[in-house]
């Protein structure tokens, strides 16, 4: 689960691995979840069970029926609920969006030689967007308008940041590095939004 957030790959992969434990009629349970963010990708996309630090740290026997009783899960979980197929690609887009971000950042912090492609148009979420957006119509449309908007103040914060970076300016590159996950959690919001309403229509 550790990569769920930020791999592109990894939720498409997950989803194909609980469709073989519902093919074989197994349980699947998600072993890793460390943080509240990997809970909910993992309820959105249909997996209820799951262990890790992000639920408890190892503990004796004894001490494991206390926990039980005190324990209530974060009111994020209580809320998530498995999305329709017709939204995973939503939600795989932004995976794909973190991971750009998260390239941007692991570049500006040395560990990645080059950056992600700076085009918007030319990113793995700038061109589902731009395909999205083709086929969509009415209310749909506005939000991924909203959303394309977002999207370019992202990667023109990311080129600022980046110029910054190359002339050394350590401190206002870390300025704009929070910025830019800002830019980032408001997007996400957007998407999680698109997805809430595709739900809400369908009730």
């Amino acid at each position: 689960m550790r990569d769920l957030l930020d791999d592109p790959d990894s939720p498409a992969i997950l989803v194909g691995m609980l469709d073989l434990a519902t093919a074989f009629r197994r349980q699947a349970i998600a072993q890793g979840v460390e943080a509240l963010e990997h809970g909910e990708m993992l309820l959105q996309l249909g997996c209820e069970l799951a262990q890790g630090y992000g639920i408890a740290q190892p503990m004796p026997a004894r001490a494991v029926p206390g926990w039980l009783a005190a324990w209530h899960p974060d009111p994020r979980w209580t809320t998530r609920s498995a999305v329709s197929r017709n939204n995973l690609p939503i939600l795989f887009a932004g995976v794909e969006h973190r991971a750009w971000v998260t390239a941007v950042e692991n570049h500006v912090r040395g560990q990645r030689d080059a950056p992600p492609p700076l085009d918007a148009r030319q990113c793995r979420f700038g061109q589902w967007l731009e395909a999205e957006s083709l086929v969509c119509s009415g209310m749909r449309q506005f939000a991924l308008a909203v959303i394309a908007t977002l999207h370019q103040q992202v990667h023109l914060l990311a080129v600022e940041l980046l110029e910054l970076h190359a002339q050394g300016q350590n401190r206002e590159t870390l300025i704009k590095l929070a910025e830019l996950h800002a830019l980032r959690n408001r997007l996400q919001k957007h998407l999680t939004g698109l997805i809430e309403d595709g739900v809400n229509r369908l009730q």
